[in-house]
């Protein structure tokens, strides 16, 4: 097993590394330090011992959650909900209304990740477990959870990446949990004084001008920070919209001149690729830094999700 200290942020918010493909600072899981514990983002089943693990270095055990919130039910951010959920007992689980029935019954999820992760699919997934339809709430545009005297989470319905997404608004800190909406960021860039975000329009709901609207909304709340689902927070809220939305731009005419001209996905995530080692060659980036093994799945992925989109249109 990895190893990595529960990440203290700020407003009684830590951070757990689940350690998804085996590396470290891609998925998370939020854990917010209310008088009702609640965790944003549970990840997939292998990052379960880690959550386990992060409360325990808390101070907390499973007992004492509460409340288990999913952005949207893609394996990477829910597959682990159904197993955490059997192992908090006292724990109530909340999803969009459109992602329910996938978490009851995993079957369907599961078989869309099978046929593009293949053999690899076991070890990054596996086991998911049918969560307990009578401990799901649903929750949508203008819901909200009280999970502290003073402290209040706003859910919206935020498009873009997936048609079963939320977007948890945290009052209290003036942040928002995006979830994949406003894209990725590259922690591993850190080290390098280098921030670098991209956006996620992986299969198969990606659907950019919801995208475009939903950044938007984000934009008009000034939010002090954006929790990323990958992976961790920033306070350069801006920039990492402003970046979102012009890579998104970059991705969709890339795909759409591809796609005339019968390209692969394989063939577009190359020439994506090419537009981010330029970019980040001029912040001082080398071609063979180990970020681009996540970002050459992220892209893969993209590619995957446009020219899906591009076919349905």
């Amino acid at each position: 097993m990895h190893s990595r200290k529960p990440m203290k942020l700020h407003h009684s918010i830590s951070l757990i590394d689940g350690f998804d493909f085996g590396v470290s600072g891609r998925t998370g899981s939020y854990i917010i330090e209310e008088d009702e514990l609640t965790i944003v983002e549970t990840g997939p089943s292998p990052a379960v011992p880690y959550i386990k693990k992060g409360l325990e270095e808390l101070g907390y055990t499973f007992a004492d959650v509460k409340h288990i919130i999913v952005t949207h039910v893609h394996l990477d951010h829910a597959g682990g909900a159904g197993r955490l959920l059997e192992l908090c007992p006292n724990a109530i689980l909340y999803v969009h209304p459109k992602g329910k029935r996938h978490l009851v019954d995993p079957k369907k999820l599961a078989a869309g990740a099978r046929a593009i992760y293949g053999e690899r699919f076991s070890e990054l997934y596996d086991p998911i477990v049918p969560a307990a339809e009578e401990r799901i709430v649903e929750k949508t545009e203008g819901d909200i959870l009280q999970i502290g005297e003073e402290r209040v989470l706003e859910f919206w319905d935020t498009p873009g990446h997936a048609r079963h997404h939320l977007g948890i608004y945290d009052r209290l800190s003036n942040g928002m949990f995006t979830g994949d909406t406003a894209g990725i960021q590259y922690e591993q860039l850190f080290p390098h004084g280098v921030n670098f975000f991209l956006p996620s329009t992986s299969p198969n709901h990606f659907d950019p001008d919801a995208m475009r609207h939903s950044l938007q909304r984000f934009r008009e709340k000034q939010l002090d920070y954006i929790y990323f689902g990958h992976f961790g927070e920033t306070d350069l809220v801006e920039e990492a919209l402003d970046r979102a939305g012009s890579w998104l731009d970059i991705f969709v005419k890339e795909a759409e001149t591809a796609f005339a001209k019968g390209q692969s996905y394989d063939e577009i995530a190359e020439s994506l690729l090419k537009y981010v080692q330029a970019e980040l060659r001029e912040q001082g980036i080398a071609d063979d830094h180990e970020v681009y093994q996540m970002i050459h799945i992220d892209l893969q992925l993209s590619a995957l999700g446009m020219i899906d989109y591009l076919q349905k249109k």
